[in-house]
């Protein structure tokens, strides 16, 4: 089996060249035609779509793993253009590819597709409505995987963060080292998803027996806030010594920290669904963090 990653350089990119290497092998991708480490890889530009299907008839991959997307949620309210090209046009053009050679497509998306305004965790077939332009162009994105007509796996996640990369886990950690004492959002309520578990549940799921079709909710079990999340972060990471003190966090509403996109104030995902149909259990939240944690402490 091949199976081509794009956005072989992204959070879950990364953790899916890892996850997926037992599967046979992995051609990655990115924008400058390198990884992280400086390592060479094929090029691929979601800012160019129609570059892509010489990229696919060159490479006849068996399997396509889409991690690539344009995730500057605030930048791309004026960069609509360059965010529907990414996250909608691209995806469309590959999985048109897919859906013509029988080649079986994942697709990741994201909780911005839903309005926010839910008080019990959203269900694949639940409306969207996305505030802004990412949850937008995301949505459009999922539109175009489902009408190529071909085999398709579209996972919604949600607050993804990694052990690398710029994300909300990093940036505490950085800034609790510097500071005594943070104002974070209280009143955005979610479920931190780590990379590696969006990894992990990708290669099971593409070694289930069923061919099976559709949309499922992929993200960690339980919810909290970013406010909640950035305690859990600091006392996981004084545990396991990353940090020397935790720094006093206070809550604060989504109005005093005002951002140029409207984030969805509810963005928790049922994942029963994915774990009924691919006989996956997904873990809370707090022990995904504490993976994190220990493969941060690893690396020191």
């Amino acid at each position: 089996m091949t199976v081509l990653v794009f956005g072989g350089n992204g959070q879950v990119g990364q953790e899916l060249l890892r996850a997926l290497a037992p599967l046979g092998q992995v051609i990655a991708t990115t924008r400058s035609g390198l990884l992280p480490d400086g390592v060479a890889c094929e090029t691929a530009d979601f800012g160019q779509p129609d570059s892509l299907p010489a990229l696919l008839d060159r490479l006849q991959p068996s399997v396509v793993v889409n991690a690539a997307a344009y995730t500057a949620v605030d930048r791309a309210e004026q960069d609509v253009e360059a965010a529907f090209t990414a996250n909608a046009q691209a995806p469309g053009v590959i999985a048109r590819w897919c859906a013509a050679h029988g080649v079986p497509l994942v697709h990741y998306s994201t909780d911005y597709v839903f309005d926010g305004q839910g008080t019990a965790p959203y269900r694949e077939d639940e409306p969207t409505a996305p505030l802004g332009v990412y949850g937008t162009s995301k949505r459009y994105g999922e539109d175009a995987v489902r009408a190529a007509g071909g085999h398709h796996l579209i996972f919604r996640t949600a607050w993804v963060y990694a052990s690398h990369g710029a994300n909300f886990l990093r940036t505490m950690l950085r800034v609790g080292a510097e500071r005594e004492e943070l104002r974070v959002v209280a009143d955005q309520i979610g479920t931190p998803t780590p990379a590696v578990l969006i990894a992990e549940v990708t290669a099971k799921a593409l070694q289930h027996p069923e061919q099976l079709s559709g949309t499922w909710h992929l993200t960690a079990s339980g919810q909290t806030s970013w406010h909640g999340f950035a305690e859990a972060i600091f006392a996981e990471a004084v545990s396991a010594g990353l940090l020397t003190r935790a720094p006093h966090v206070h809550a604060i509403s989504s109005a005093e920290y005002p951002t140029p996109a409207r984030r969805p104030a509810w963005s928790v995902l049922d994942n029963a669904k994915l774990q009924q149909d691919f006989g996956i259990v997904l873990p809370p939240w707090r022990e995904g963090l504490q993976r994190v944690i220990g493969q941060l402490r690893a690396q020191r």
